[in-house]
């Protein structure tokens, strides 16, 4: 039975990915970072995942030093740990944000210039760096995944937002936008950490993107909550020129919306995941975009 040293176990996806791994023949040691003597806690293990990290910031008080300590400095530290254990894989959980965080022309891929903007998406890029930049032992290998938005049981992200919006009834007004992004059901990110961790004798290291299969829009994902919720999704289209004139007005006045969180909202970012079902040598994921977005609003109604 393979043993697993968990980072962020207590997490949004460290908690679905103990669950996914309850009933398997693989041994989760959850390894807590917020304490000074965390290091004294590391247990010998067959693979390191680590999913510990800042990404939300929804009181807008974090520093960039915040992000970095978090995202980066202790991804070294964990990283030195790894050396010294009999771990033979590191599966370090990044982010899509490390290559671009807001729109895209064409899908992205793997060889994409990164463009992080946030404190957020460099401190991931930071971290990227060096693992990559690094000369790893005989018999180590490092893993490292670029999941575009993850959404599941337990998500507290803007899919919640989202649907507590509809769920009041009230209206959608940005339909005159036509967008696509990608998206990473919880499952499917599972599912992928299990077979990267089943092929770890074989598979390259190196950094992937993860995504599920197909792009949503965002109409798609209102037309869902409505369908699942039993609200009517009322959905306005006010003039392009009118929602910009809006969104520069909020960067003046501070207001919700501004023009950095209309672009997030209405752009397109589609990310391709032929390399990582390539290297754990399968066709497609086992949730559609459309089956795991389904399930992650049937969470927010039980």
């Amino acid at each position: 039975m393979d043993k697993i040293l968990i980072t962020g176990a207590s997490g949004f996806v460290g908690s679905n990915l103990s669950s996914f791994f309850k009933n398997s023949n693989y041994r989760l040691e959850p390894l807590s970072l917020r304490n000074s003597d965390w290091k004294e806690n590391i247990v010998p293990a067959d693979v390191f995942v680590n999913l510990a990290g800042k990404a939300h910031d929804h009181k807008g008080e974090a520093t960039e030093k915040d992000f970095f300590e978090a995202n980066y400095e202790l991804v070294k530290q964990l990283y030195n740990c790894f050396l010294n254990n009999n771990a033979s894989l590191f599966i370090h959980i990044s982010s899509i944000a490390a290559l671009e965080e807001e729109s895209a022309e064409g899908i992205i891929s793997e060889e994409y210039i990164p463009n992080p903007k946030s404190h957020y998406g460099r401190s991931k890029r930071k971290a990227e760096e060096f693992l990559l930049g690094k000369m790893l032992p005989e018999g180590k290998k490092i893993v490292i995944l670029r999941p575009t938005m993850i959404h599941g049981p337990g998500d507290k992200g803007n899919l919640k937002l989202l649907y507590k919006i509809i769920n009041k009834g009230i209206p959608y007004p940005l339909g005159a936008f036509d967008n696509k992004r990608s998206f990473t059901g919880i499952d499917n990110l599972c599912f992928i950490i299990q077979k990267i961790i089943e092929k770890k004798d074989v598979i390259a290291s190196g950094v992937y993107n993860v995504a599920d299969d197909e792009p949503l829009s965002t109409l798609q994902i209102i037309k869902t909550i409505g369908r699942i919720s039993h609200k009517k999704a009322s959905v306005l289209k006010v003039p392009k020129f009118l929602i910009n004139f809006f969104a520069k007005t909020g960067d003046v006045l501070k207001l919700p919306l501004n023009s950095k969180r209309l672009i997030k909202m209405t752009s397109s970012l589609i990310v391709s995941n032929a390399d990582i079902k390539q290297a754990v040598a399968i066709e497609k994921f086992p949730l559609t975009a459309q089956d795991g977005l389904d399930k992650t609003i049937r969470s927010f109604i039980s």
